[in-house]
C-alpha cells in the first residue's frame, strides 16, 4: 500500500531476532507530521502530497499562513512535496469543505496529523531519501577512492595525487564530469527497499544504514 511520511533520524543501534542473529537498525521519529496540502497538475490529477513535520515555537509569515489555511494550529519548520502520482493506488475524497486522500481503507484530509501506522506495517519495505553528511573539501582519493602515484622511484608528491586530467591536443580541454577533488558529501541521497522492523504510532525502526546525521531530516515512502 501506498505510505508517504516524513521523520527525523534517530539512533542507530543493533537487535536481536528469535534466533539471535543481529540486525543493525535505525529509528526514525515521526511525531508530528501533518497533511498540509494537495499539489494537482493542470488536469486536475493529483501530483503529490505537501507535508509539514518538526514543531518548533515561531516561524516566518507565509508558513504561518500556509498552515492557518489547512488548519494546523503547531507551527511545522520543515515543509516537504512528496511525488505520489506513479507510487500507487489512490483517490481524492471530499467531505463538505475538506478535501483529502484515500489510500485502501486509510481516509485523511487536509490538516490532519500523520502516523507511521496507519500505513507501514511490520515487514513492508520504504524507501528513505535524506541529506548525506558532508564531508568539506576531500581529495580523489578519499572522494572518488582512487588508487594515488606510485610510492617509490622519487615520487614523493604524486602518492596522492588525482594525474592527467586532459590532453594537449584535440579537443584540448577537461571533459565536464571529470573527477576530481572538491566537495564531499552534503548531497541528496536515496537509499532503497529497506525493511520494517517496527512501526508505532510515533516512530519507525528500520533495517540497515539511513543517510544524514543524528536529527536529520528524512522522507519515507513505501517502496514500489
Amino acid at each position: 500500500m501506498l505510505g508517504f511520511i516524513l521523520a527525523k533520524k534517530g539512533e542507530m543501534k543493533r537487535i536481536f531476532d528469535d534466533k539471535g542473529h543481529s540486525i543493525p537498525v535505525t529509528y526514525l521519529h515521526t511525531k508530528p507530521c501533518y497533511l498540509i496540502d494537495l499539489k494537482k497538475d493542470s488536469n486536475g490529477h493529483l501530483m503529490s502530497v505537501k507535508l509539514g513535520s518538526w514543531a518548533v515555537k515561531t516561524i516566518a509569515n507565509p508558513q504561518d499562513g500556509e498552515l492557518k489555511k489547512a488548519g494546523i494550529k503547531t507551527p511545522l519548520r520543515f515543509f516537504k512535496e512528496i511525488r505520489i502520482d506513479k507510487k500507487g493506488e489512490f483517490e481524492l475524497i471530499e467531505d463538505g469543505k475538506k478535501v483529502g486522500i484515500k489510500i485502501g481503507e486509510v481516509e485523511m484530509f487536509i490538516g490532519d496529523e500523520i502516523n507511521p501506522s496507519l500505513f507501514f506495517a511490520v515487514g513492508g519495505m520504504v524507501d528513505v531519501t535524506g541529506t548525506s553528511k558532508g564531508k568539506g573539501f576531500a581529495g580523489v582519493v578519499k572522494r572518488h577512492k582512487f588508487a594515488g602515484g606510485p610510492r617509490t622511484h622519487g615520487q614523493s608528491d604524486r602518492e596522492r595525487a588525482p594525474g592527467s586530467i586532459g590532453m594537449g591536443t584535440t579537443p584540448g580541454r577537461v571533459f565536464k564530469g571529470k573527477r576530481m577533488a572538491g566537495r564531499m558529501g552534503g548531497v541528496r541521497s536515496l537509499v532503497k527497499n529497506l525493511p520494517i522492523i517496527e512501526s508505532t504510532a510515533e516512530y519507525l525502526v528500520i533495517k540497515g544504514l539511513i543517510p544524514g546525521p543524528k536529527s536529520g531530516l528524512l522522507e519515507v515512502i513505501s517502496s514500489t
